[in-house]
């Protein structure tokens, strides 16, 4: 039972993915530190000078309506961010990586083909039992 989950764990699509997580997640905070010390104050400086940030009040008199635009903008360009240098970095490189040292397609044989294959193996066969069958 241990021997199946230490297989399962050491191959490479789940270290290659446990990798990526932690990975993705320190890029985030990187991106995330961006947006809020640069983007949000440049976004601020839309915003009125009693309010914080950029966004609009429902009701002039309660600030409790203030609804903030600028987080949603500051999310849409983390995700902007992320997903372009996730794929500029990651998955640009592994496509060229791949078309270059990967393998060629496989070719898809007609019936008639196969069964020539087939033929030669066990001819090859027969010729090394020296002609003997038991079947």
């Amino acid at each position: 039972m241990f021997k199946g989950f230490k297989d399962f764990l050491l191959r490479g699509n789940v270290v290659d993915l446990a990798v990526a997580v932690v990975i993705g997640t320190a890029f985030v905070a990187i991106i995330t530190a961006f947006t809020n010390g640069i983007i949000n104050p440049i976004l601020a400086v839309f915003g009125n000078r009693e309010d914080l940030g950029l966004g609009f009040r429902l009701v002039a008199d309660k600030p409790a309506t203030f609804v903030q635009v600028g987080p949603i903008i500051t999310a849409a360009i983390n995700f902007v961010i992320i997903a372009a240098v996730l794929y500029f970095v990651l998955v640009l490189p592994a496509l060229r990586a791949k078309k270059r040292f990967g393998t060629l397609p496989d070719t898809k044989l007609s019936d008639s083909e196969v069964l020539i294959e087939i033929r030669d193996l066990l001819a090859d066969g027969q010729r090394s039992a020296g002609g003997r069958h038991e079947f």
